[in-house]
């Protein structure tokens, strides 16, 4: 064999080498998975839905589930209901 032919082989084996490794990488790129968004926050329906504990609590009466979840973390974090509690608290 001529040193022509082993070049031929050798940038024929060098370029399936490397289509290889592109195929393997593109693979892997398109294998990656993500859990889909779960938070309530970003999910419509829930600001759209009725509070579940409307029939249970007057204050909760027309508020929606969103809604709902705020006022409780308001409540846990002992943020003003209204709005004389907080001007009360601003002066």
């Amino acid at each position: 064999m001529g040193i022509d032919m082993k070049k031929f082989i050798a940038s024929g084996a060098a370029l399936g080498a490397g289509l290889i490794l592109l195929k393997a990488y593109n693979g892997k790129k398109r294998n990656v998975w993500v859990y889909e968004d779960s938070d309530m926050r970003n999910s419509h329906d829930i600001d759209h839905e009725e509070s579940v504990n409307a029939p249970y609590d007057h204050a909760e009466e027309g508020l929606t589930q969103l809604d709902s979840i705020y006022r409780s973390e308001w409540q846990a974090n002992a943020f003003p209901q209204t709005k004389k509690q907080l001007e009360d608290l601003e002066s």
